[in-house]
């Protein structure tokens, strides 16, 4: 997945969860933040943010805050981007699928509309779920960064898909390399670790792979070990 014009910039403050205010050439401006999740742990006054340059008619600002860097990792924080860098991957073989005869983004599986849902050429159906992971801490790749009672429904769902004959896989992308290990974050959201746990004993696949980031890219990388 690949950005047009990104330039880098101070941040400076985050009034609230859609904006922020940075500094790009000793300029003030305004960004939209990518992501509603709360990222205290990297938007901290002072760090090297980086920001899309896509100015438009339709948008109030000309800047999206993507990446922020945390001392020696770049981390994108786009909330947007894992979705498609996931379904590249896929399409690519990097999980070992087989080959692919159908695919369709945002499939309504339920009450719910699961991110990917696949038909092999051999007859295999299956559900993927996509997470974008932006938490580090020592080196281990953590979810959620603030309670998710959605992200808990949909886990549950692709473990009842499991008795309908799907193929189910929640996929991890950690939005950052290198790292350790990745695991829930259950004092943030223990129903979501009992969740995971569940669901990966009824056959859900749990998967994680970390991502090359670079100011202007990000691309689904290597599997890393999930730990419930």
């Amino acid at each position: 997945m690949h950005y047009n014009e990104v330039v880098s910039a101070t941040f400076l403050e985050r009034p609230n969860r859609f904006i922020a205010h940075c500094l790009v050439d000793g300029v003030q401006v305004v960004a939209h933040v990518k992501n509603t999740g709360r990222c205290r742990e990297l938007l901290i006054p002072g760090v090297t943010v980086y920001l899309e340059h896509a100015p438009s008619p339709s948008r109030k600002t000309d800047y999206s805050l993507i990446a922020v860097q945390k001392g020696g990792l770049l981390i994108n924080i786009d909330s947007q981007i894992p979705n498609g860098a996931a379904y590249e991957a896929i399409l690519a073989g990097k999980l070992g699928l087989g080959e692919i005869s159908f695919s369709k983004r945002e499939y309504k599986y339920g009450n719910s509309r699961i991110d990917i849902f696949l038909e092999t050429v051999s007859g295999r159906k299956i559900l993927v779920e996509v997470k974008g992971v932006t938490l580090e801490r020592d080196g281990v790749a953590m979810f959620p960064d603030a309670p998710t009672a959605r992200g808990t429904k949909h886990v549950y769902e692709l473990a009842n898909a499991i008795d309908e004959g799907y193929e189910c896989i929640i996929f991890f992308v950690i939005q950052f390399s290198p790292v350790n290990y990745f695991e829930p974050n259950r004092l943030m959201d223990p129903k979501l670790a009992d969740a995971l746990r569940h669901s990966s004993g009824k056959g859900v696949r749990v998967l994680a792979y970390d991502c090359q980031v670079s100011p202007n890219q990000m691309e689904v990388r290597n599997k890393v070990e999930v730990i419930l």
